[in-house]
């Protein structure tokens, strides 16, 4: 099959190519950064793709089967509309380039009031599920895995900070799944005949943030103590992370506003649905030592 692959440069697109590759499709690494053809594996052809230039999105297209769509504009201050304009843009080339399967990978939607980047994820899905193209939605839990954006927040915090301060809103629960899973599910995405609807992906434990953090600094030999801060405004805690953390402000603070909510599958039919029928997921232990010896 030909698969294009948008965001290839990112942790997950670059994690997905070569699994691709290895089930033998053949795949475009679409990506709008300078493109390295020797920085791909054999039977990967690089393309310019920029969601800002149509002309660049419909050329990358033609020709293929199926495209995953990882593409998020969580630096601008307009990303909501910047990301609602590229997913039509998006949408509609794949029905006019003939694309037969489109998989986006997405974030879990809590049943909550959402914060305006978890309503522009859901918005991108709908637009994307409306589309007459077959497509399937991975609603990814927190991802634990070497490089992934949430991993490495929690892992520099844990490093960087013998004592964690700890908003009281910041004890919710969550399910984080290993990036093992997130590339099975997405390689199967390609072949499930369930298609048109968004499935939830999550490991097999649910913790709290504070657990979660526990359980890091365990794995990683170090001991660090939490305090709770029952006062502490959304708005200030996600720059002064990010700043302690050394990552983009923006991106920090969409994913510390998620942890306001409960970020647990509502059901697993996606491992009837999607995983092979013999696929075991990794547990959140195994997960964690994986990603901390940076595989």
């Amino acid at each position: 099959m030909r698969v294009l692959v948008t965001g290839a440069t990112g942790y997950v697109g670059s994690t997905l190519v070569p699994e691709l590759v290895a089930a033998g499709h053949e795949v475009t690494a679409a990506t709008r950064s300078a493109l390295d053809p020797d920085a791909w594996p054999d039977g990967v052809t690089p393309r310019h793709f920029d969601v800002g230039e149509p002309d660049s999105v419909r050329a990358a297209l033609e020709g293929q089967d199926a495209a995953y769509y990882m593409v998020h504009s969580m630096e601008h201050v307009d990303f909501a509309q910047l990301d609602r304009e590229a997913a039509l843009l998006f949408a509609q080339s794949c029905e006019a380039a003939g694309v037969k399967r489109i998989v986006y990978l997405s974030g879990l939607i809590p049943d909550d009031v959402l914060s305006e980047h978890l309503r522009s994820r859901l918005e991108v899905e709908q637009i994307l599920l409306q589309s007459s193209v077959p497509a399937v939605v991975l609603r990814a839990a927190m991802v634990v895995g070497a490089g992934s954006t949430s991993y490495e927040l929690l892992s520099r915090i844990s490093r960087r900070l013998p004592l964690t301060p700890l908003p009281a809103w910041m004890h919710t629960r969550m399910q984080p799944v290993a990036i093992a899973d997130v590339l099975h599910l997405l390689v199967r995405s390609l072949t499930t005949d369930a298609v048109d609807r968004a499935y939830d992906v999550g490991g097999d434990e649910v913790v709290t943030y504070p657990e979660l953090l526990d359980l890091f600094a365990s794995l990683d030999g170090r001991r660090r103590r939490q305090l709770s801060v029952p006062l502490a405004p959304k708005f200030l805690v996600g720059p002064v992370v990010a700043a302690v953390a050394g990552m983009d402000s923006d991106e920090v603070t969409a994913l510390i506003d998620s942890l306001s909510h409960d970020m647990v599958c509502a059901d697993d039919d996606v491992r009837h649905a999607v995983a092979a029928p013999d696929h075991a997921f990794t547990g959140l232990r195994d997960s964690l030592l994986a990603a901390i010896a940076g595989h």
